[in-house]
């Protein structure tokens, strides 16, 4: 975020500086906006040419290039407009060298002045905040990050055959073994040696005060009954009284 602020107010300036070096002197007094856009390629001339058709109309395209880079932030946007001013700038350069014979530096103003020094660092300003700004932060997280929707859950390896991928719980064949798996024995009696049958002997209560428990309560014996056959069995009266 820091980068591209810091690199948006450099590219600004740029532009600003850019835009404003026609209006100022560039050669020997001459402003650069009486040189005209045919010039720079087919030689220098005394000329004066509209504002639309001086040199200025190549540095306003760079200006509303780089103001769109800034505003998407998109970096080679702002670059190009770097590299369209400094090579209007250059060719310039180029062309009132051989006009004049050569380029010269002098104090009073028979030379090059400000206006081409504006134009070069105009664009040297605009490279500069193009290589500052960071770019589109989330284009370029998504760019080197793989689309998730597109590219499935890989395969799982040998050492996890049978694993779910979102999860990576154990699925439903992670018995490997041939066997069957073992069961539960339902079987909830009495463990094995422990008598089955009921208690013998004399009923006994539970102790005054104390709760009964009829699931621990021993069951009390009772008489068991002749059977009629039995010959020690005394006789029992009919129900007529003989």
């Amino acid at each position: 975020m820091i980068r591209n602020v810091l690199g948006s107010i450099v590219a600004l300036l740029g532009a600003a500086a850019a835009v404003l070096s026609p209006f100022r002197d560039w050669y020997d007094g001459r402003l650069g906006r009486y040189y005209g856009v045919d010039d720079l390629f087919t030689g220098i001339t005394a000329a004066h040419p509209g504002v639309l058709g001086s040199i200025l109309l190549p540095f306003l395209f760079a200006a509303v290039l780089a103001v769109v880079g800034v505003v998407l932030r998109f970096r080679p946007l702002v670059a190009l407009a770097g590299v369209l001013v400094l090579g209007f700038t250059v060719l310039w350069m180029v062309r009132q060298g051989q006009a004049a014979g050569s380029l010269t530096v002098a104090g009073d103003g028979s030379g090059l002045q400000l206006g081409v020094a504006g134009a070069a660092g105009g664009g040297v300003l605009l490279l500069l905040g193009a290589a500052l700004m960071s770019g589109r932060g989330r284009d370029r997280g998504l760019a080197d990050r793989p689309d998730r929707r597109e590219q499935p859950y890989a395969a799982p390896g040998s050492a996890d055959p049978d694993t779910w991928p979102p999860t990576r719980e154990p699925g439903p064949s992670v018995q490997t073994s041939p066997w069957p798996e073992p069961e539960v024995d339902p079987y909830v009696g009495p463990a094995p040696g422990r008598p089955s049958g009921p208690p013998s002997g004399p009923r006994t209560g539970p102790a005054s005060g104390a709760p009964r428990d009829p699931d621990t309560e021993p069951t009390a014996t009772y008489p068991v009954q002749d059977r009629p056959d039995d010959p020690d069995r005394p006789d029992r009266p009919s129900p007529s009284g003989t």
